[in-house]
């Protein structure tokens, strides 16, 4: 089971710009060569799909697609990248992102 951490800068920087959206977190594979290579980026939406999942945290919902959970850590954070304007996907093991992006769709 996933659990993400997302610390209070984050939190305060998401707020500003979710407005009624939600935040979902993918595994954007494309131009990235095949189906298993690919970056996490979060994204704000809309609408979700049916096959989004609700992943638990200590503040706001943050969605996936249920056939992406294979490519995160079970244990994660996400935090603010200083000066940077983006955030951070880390867990205990590694770094997912260190610079990730946060798009609008």
């Amino acid at each position: 089971m996933v659990k993400i951490t997302i610390t209070e800068r984050a939190i305060e920087q998401l707020r500003r710009v979710r407005g009624n959206k939600h935040v979902k977190l993918t595994y954007d594979t494309d131009d990235c060569g095949c189906a298993v290579n690919g970056v996490p980026m979060l994204l704000l939406v809309n609408q979700l799909d049916e096959h989004d999942v609700e992943i638990e945290t200590n503040d706001m919902p943050i969605w996936m697609e249920k056939h992406r959970l294979i490519f995160f850590d079970e244990q994660m954070t996400i935090d603010v990248v200083d000066g940077a304007g983006c955030f951070q996907l880390k867990s205990p093991n590694q770094i997912l992102n260190a610079r990730m992006s946060l798009m609008e769709r």
